[in-house]
C-alpha cells in the first residue's frame, strides 16, 4: 500500500493541534482520543480519521501526488504515536501528571517535526530497524 505524503503531513498537523490541546488542558481523555486515532491509523491508515478528512476536503483541492511512500514506516510511526499518547492519558487519568506531559510533549515533537519539516522520526526508526535486522540476516548467513 502507498500512501500520500502530503495526507500524512496533514496528519501531523492535525495531530499537533491535539496533543496541543491536551497539553494546555491537561486532558486525560483527550490523550486517550488521540491514541485511538492512532490505533485506527495504525490498523489501516487509508480509515484513520485525519486521512478521511483529507481526502474528502483537501485531495479533491490538490489533486493526485506525484509520489507516494510505503505505508508500513508511517504504520510504525502511527504504533509509536499509539504508546506515547497512551502512556500520555495514563498518567493524565491517574493523576502522575508529569507523566502526562513529558509523554504527550515526546508525542507532540514528533508530529510537529512531521507536520513542518517532514521528518517522520517513527518512519525513520522503522528504516533504522529494517536496515539493522537485513544486516544481522546477512551476517548470520555469512557466518
Amino acid at each position: 500500500m502507498e500512501l500520500d505524503p502530503r495526507g500524512q503531513r496533514f496528519a501531523a498537523a492535525m495531530t499537533s493541534a491535539v496533543i496541543a490541546l491536551v497539553l494546555i488542558t491537561g486532558s486525560g481523555w483527550l490523550a486517550l482520543a488521540q491514541a485511538v486515532v492512532f490505533a485506527i491509523t495504525a490498523y489501516r491508515p487509508q480509515w484513520g480519521p485525519y486521512a478521511l478528512v483529507f481526502r474528502a476536503v483537501i485531495l479533491p483541492r490538490v489533486g493526485r501526488p506525484a509520489e507516494t511512500e510505503p505505508a508500513a514506516p508511517v504504520r510504525f510511526a502511527q504504533l509509536v504515536g499509539f504508546g506515547f499518547l497512551s502512556v500520555s492519558a495514563g498518567g493524565y487519568l491517574a493523576g502522575a501528571e508529569t507523566t502526562g506531559l513529558l509523554a504527550a510533549a515526546f508525542g507532540l515533537l514528533a508530529a510537529f517535526l512531521n507536520a513542518a519539516f517532514g521528518l517522520c522520526l517513527g518512519c525513520e526508526a522503522y528504516l533504522g530497524i529494517q536496515r539493522f535486522i537485513k544486516r544481522n540476516a546477512e551476517n548470520v548467513r555469512n557466518a
